[in-house]
């Protein structure tokens, strides 16, 4: 890395950090948040631009260079062909402390296990050997589950079929799937995740996150989903994580009432505090005759845009839904749309809530795009 680069990578997340700390500091507030992204936005684009840094403007994290130098493949087969049988051996084979990009290459097949990648084993890659015959890891776990060691339910989190709280982890053709059986509307302990991410700067590529309530638990971290396909039913997307979805399909299986986001942000959380949902190029589908909602308040912070997205007739016209939040407009709920198309989307037909969105340019350029994920340093193409 060059001087001229890493002053660049460092004045660059100064000047986010520094915005950023200043919204947190005048309350929270939601204008603040915007404004401070706004500006993290245009000063990004002015640092990272080509005449500024003198290249490309795009450099790695130091640590995240240093592993993509040094990779190693684990073959991944049921048909025991291969390093492993099962991912589970794959990963128990990565040292604590890892360094290196490790890929589990995993040959086409449904490998049946419960996987916990933890955070000592950072550089990790999912990738399915034939994407045209991917591989699908699976469990069937829900919140009500009785757990192994004291019996009690096991709860939503410990309903996951794959749980990655390591950084920098990479999914290329994954099926993730929790095929327990769809819970009853209003069935208590039906939360059934299929995918759960806790750490931060992971990417996942051409996976598919199968489901019912609580499909994917976007817990918390940088994430960055593209040409993806999302299924589930209530809540199906949620967590408190700082999140890009581009070019996904997002997907309702059920002809009961679907929301699709339950967003949060929390003190709580390291990280969580500026975090929201953003989806770009995608399309939003359900069961013909079915309802879906494009979010609802989780917390009186949740915040959710969608820009440039295809919406199909099941989206309702209202759009929104506040949950328990008595008046979401005095609070510092966010939901908005940018240029969005389709049934659901009709300008002319849509009553959205009075409290939602219908963003400008400008208030919509901070969250459609990478640098809402500060991709610049952590971002690659799918591996081959």
């Amino acid at each position: 890395m060059s001087r001229r680069q890493a002053l660049v990578v460092a004045l660059a997340a100064l000047a986010s950090s520094l915005l950023l700390v200043t919204a947190a500091a005048q309350g929270g507030a939601f204008s603040s948040w915007v404004a401070a992204n706004e500006q993290s936005y245009k000063m990004n684009a002015a640092l990272y631009a080509k005449k500024a840094s003198g290249d490309t403007g795009k450099t790695l994290d130091a640590s995240l260079m240093t592993a993509e130098e040094k990779k190693v493949t684990y073959v991944v087969d049921a048909s025991g062909n291969g390093d492993y049988p099962n991912v589970t051996a794959a990963l128990d084979a990565i040292p604590e402390g890892n360094t290196k990009r490790v890929i589990l290459d995993i040959k086409p097949g449904v490998y049946r296990e419960k996987i916990f990648l933890n955070i000592s084993k950072p550089f990790v890659t999912f990738k399915s050997s034939d994407l045209k015959n991917p591989a699908t890891i699976v469990w069937n776990d829900t919140a009500a589950t009785p757990g192994p060691k004291d019996g009690k339910p096991v709860g939503t989190v410990g309903s996951t079929t794959v749980a990655i709280e390591s950084d920098y982890f990479v999914a290329h053709g994954i099926i993730f799937k929790n095929d327990a059986p769809l819970a009853k509307p209003g069935a208590k302990g039906g939360q059934a995740v299929a995918l759960r991410l806790f750490g931060t700067k992971a990417a996942l590529y051409n996976c598919t996150i199968d489901g019912g309530q609580d499909t994917l638990y976007d817990h918390k971290g940088l994430h960055y989903f593209q040409n993806c396909i999302i299924r589930g039913s209530v809540d199906f997307i949620f967590g408190f994580g700082r999140s890009l979805y581009e070019s996904c399909h997002v997907e309702s299986v059920v002809k009961e009432v679907a929301v699709l986001t339950a967003q949060q942000r929390t003190k709580s959380i390291e990280g969580a505090i500026d975090s929201g949902f953003s989806f770009k190029n995608c399309s939003v589908r359900g069961v013909k005759g079915g309802q879906i909602y494009l979010g609802r308040a989780w917390g009186d912070s949740s915040r959710v845009v969608y820009a440039f997205t295809e919406m199909g007739e099941e989206v309702v016209p209202v759009g929104w839904d506040k949950w328990n939040i008595a008046k979401p407009e005095s609070t510092g709920v966010y939901y908005g749309e940018f240029k969005c198309t389709g049934p659901g989307a009709d300008a002319k037909k849509k009553q959205r809530v009075g409290w939602a969105l219908d963003l400008t340019e400008e208030q919509a350029k901070p969250f459609i795009g990478t640098h809402y994920v500060f991709g610049d340093s952590w971002i690659q193409p799918p591996p081959k």
